[in-house]
């Protein structure tokens, strides 16, 4: 069997593992056409492609077979043999002495605060556009008693250490001012559009941490997207860290949980500040399963999500017309920040227009495609790649963007 044989073999095996075609119909309301064979028409041909995130996979065959098999016990008496296993495997690839099976990255992240952060009015320092910072309803106030100090996001994800080193509290105790304990980092960077953190600024920032008495945590909800962009090992990049917390039910394709790393003490602690915000399960070993699947056999094939997105930022930077605004240089792992010209219309209008088949589409493409995506931050959308999503997707999604193109374009002649 040749290499391009073998190729096409195990794409094939891992489709019918992990692929789950799915038909959508389309709402008549929202379809653009004229009469009842039209309309059958784009019903019959309508395919979607969900790039909202990397959240949306759904477990596959092999998955939902280790989910169902699974021998099980009391987690919180530290019984259940799947996420035992799960815990000694997660903390050897993070090259970290210890980890913990939690519900969600959100609770994780909170929980590393907690625990490295035990006094109530300590602080935490990290960037304004962080996922921690921006999308965990502040938590770490909410239900931590830590305060943060915001410094501002580079376009890379990282932010100025030397800022960070002048907002450094010092003289603890003085009576005025909070405790600085804790950094933390994200990577790869969501609002920055999946940037990973380069490991010199990593190295650089844990001298500062040391020199100061800081503790580093990376919310590395993706981190598996990092290591395989920079082609190491995830304990390459965790070294630099105290605490990290991976999500396995993003790009690795479990349908809940992240690992929470640090050292054994560590992990003492956050399994008490697990149980007081609810996160003590039971036979979790249904759940770990697939979690087990996601780091032994999904890690590798994020190098097609990457490849992927890339594919599909290429092809709008060479859009004809050209609609389309991106830098292909920050297009690194699975997420691909972009913008539409503003003089034709809004992201919201374009997200809504690449979500509708009309029957002049499924006349000039052979089929109508629905892609769907975010509007994001500062007027830019957001596409994610992910397991569900192959190669004949991007294709698919490609076209409809330029299609979409085409049709603007069109519309701004007729109207000229």
């Amino acid at each position: 069997m040749n290499s391009k044989t073998f190729t096409c073999a195990a794409r094939l095996l891992r489709h019918c593992f992990h692929k789950h075609r799915r038909v959508f119909r389309v709402d008549p309301v929202r379809c653009m056409c004229y009469g009842s064979h039209q309309m059958a028409a784009v019903r019959s041909a309508v395919r979607t492609v969900d790039l909202r995130s990397d959240t949306v996979t759904k477990p596959g065959a092999a998955m939902r077979k280790a989910m169902a098999e699974a021998d099980v016990g009391d987690d919180v008496f530290g019984e259940d043999p799947v996420v035992n296993e799960l815990q000694k495997e997660a903390a050897a690839l993070f090259g970290m002495e210890d980890t913990l099976y939690v519900p969600t990255g959100t609770m994780g992240n909170l929980i590393a605060v907690m625990v490295h952060c035990r006094e109530r009015g300590d602080e935490m320092l990290l960037g304004d556009l962080s996922h921690i910072y921006i999308y965990e309803q502040g938590g770490s106030a909410q239900l931590a008693g830590v305060h943060s100090v915001a410094l501002t996001t580079l376009a890379d994800g990282t932010f100025d250490l030397d800022r960070l080193i002048s907002k450094i509290r010092h003289g603890y105790p003085n009576s005025h001012y909070p405790r600085s304990r804790l950094v933390c980092v994200e990577n790869t960077h969501n609002i920055q559009g999946g940037r990973v953190l380069p490991l010199s600024f990593l190295q650089e920032l844990r001298s500062v941490a040391d020199k100061f008495g800081l503790a580093v945590h990376m919310d590395g909800a993706r981190l598996m997207n990092a290591a395989i962009a920079q082609g190491v090992h995830p304990s390459v990049i965790l070294q630099h860290c105290h605490s990290v917390s991976v999500c396995l039910s993003k790009g690795l394709g479990a349908p809940v949980g992240t690992m929470l790393g640090g050292s054994k003490d560590f992990i003492q602690r956050a399994v008490r500040a697990r149980k007081v915000l609810g996160g003590g399960m039971r036979q979790t070993g249904i759940l770990a399963a697939a979690g087990r699947i996601s780091l032994s056999d999904l890690i590798g094939r994020l190098e097609e999500d990457h490849r992927n997105t890339k594919r599909f930022a290429q092809a709008l930077a060479e859009c004809d017309p050209p609609l389309y605004q991106l830098d292909l240089a920050s297009v690194e792992t699975n997420i691909l920040r972009f913008r539409v010209q503003d003089d034709y219309m809004s992201s919201d209008e374009f997200c809504e227009r690449m979500a509708r088949v009309d029957a002049e589409e499924v006349k000039a493409l052979g089929h109508g495609v629905r892609v769907l995506m975010f509007p994001h931050i500062g007027g830019a959308i957001r596409a994610v790649w992910h397991l569900d999503v192959s190669e004949e997707d991007t294709e698919l999604a490609i076209q409809k963007a330029q299609f979409v193109a085409q049709q603007l374009r069109l519309k701004s002649v007729i109207a000229a």
